[in-house]
């Protein structure tokens, strides 16, 4: 049973993502019939911390704090991706997850949980700019980096900022019912239910730069999104055959050129819907899809929500 919480900081942390936390477990709702749980802050070095934004909290409680509880949060922070974490901290992480707590990062709070060991083997999320460096430091773990939240129980991991929202709500839905979780959405006035898998909102990445055999095809295809392309095409402009371009291809992005070309489309997409006026149908024509139920089908698959429904999110009911 989901009673007791507690966040864990270090110094650096992320005001946002620690009001996250604060605000889904650690506010007195009763007044709404709602649970009230027993909820502290506790400090990972000595009882002032500093903010990432340059304030102080002074903290009353140490590591000692983490010890009865049944969820350990861990919100990010400044330089998380790169710093080493006290020892203390990273076995008190293990404890908990021995005695049978539940353990959830928002955001970069994730490399703190992968620094106790407690990612090896699971799926794990994060914010899509900490994906690469985080597998490339923990190769045991397997990066969803599309989601929102990720739910390996006892390890629940979230991406960036806002998304803690969502895995917070996640495990009160799971451990209290639906009811309970939408009650606390509606008085925090955030969507009651953003399912986990939903994608993330990514910035489309450039090509990478030259110095690999595709680069420069990489290049072209990104300029061309619009056109129809094949492997022969592509093998061309690279001076391969097909089966060697094909293969040097998937070595160097991870993927084949056909997904490449889809997700940048879809990518692009979402930058026409944010920034301008144009229909779903010219975006479709625009980005290569041909007609607005390709699009639709494609960027259902890859965002988790319709083309208006996401121009919605970004610029308004009156813009879709």
């Amino acid at each position: 049973m989901l009673r007791n919480v507690a966040a864990v900081l270090l110094d650096g942390v992320n005001p946002f993502e620690l009001g996250v936390v604060c605000e889904v477990f650690g506010i007195d709702r009763s007044d709404d019939g709602l649970p009230v749980y027993d909820f502290a802050v506790a400090s990972a070095g000595g009882p002032t911390v500093r903010s990432a934004a340059g304030f102080a909290m002074q903290v009353e409680h140490g590591l000692e704090r983490l010890e009865a509880a049944d969820l350990i949060a861990v919100p990010a922070g400044a330089s998380y991706a790169s710093r080493e974490f006290p020892p203390e901290l990273l076995d008190a992480l293990r404890r908990g997850v021995d005695r049978g707590a539940r353990v959830l990062s928002v955001c970069s709070g994730v490399f703190v949980l992968a620094a106790a060991g407690l990612l090896d083997g699971r799926r794990v999320t994060a914010h899509w700019k900490h994906a690469q460096v985080l597998t490339s430091r923990y190769p045991h773990l397997t990066m969803e980096e599309d989601v929102l939240c990720v739910d390996e129980d006892p390890v629940i991991t979230s991406a960036g900022t806002a998304a803690g929202i969502d895995a917070c709500l996640h495990l009160v839905r799971k451990e209290q019912g639906p009811e309970v979780a939408n009650r606390i959405a509606r008085r925090m006035v955030v969507p009651p239910h953003r399912d986990g898998g939903q994608a993330q909102y990514i910035e489309r990445p450039l090509p990478p730069p030259g110095g690999d055999t595709v680069s420069g095809v990489l290049v072209w295809m990104e300029r061309h999104l619009g056109e129809e392309t094949t492997v022969e095409q592509l093998a061309a402009r690279a001076h391969m055959s097909p089966r060697t371009f094909a293969r040097r291809f998937q070595q160097e992005t991870g993927t084949t050129p056909y997904r490449w070309i889809l997700r940048q489309r879809v990518l692009l997409a979402q930058e026409l819907l944010e920034a301008t006026d144009e229909t779903v149908d010219a975006i479709a024509g625009r980005t290569g899809f041909g007609n607005a139920a390709a699009l639709r089908h494609h960027f259902v698959r890859a965002v988790g929500a319709t083309p208006q429904a996401y121009r919605r999110t970004f610029r308004g009911p009156e813009a879709a």
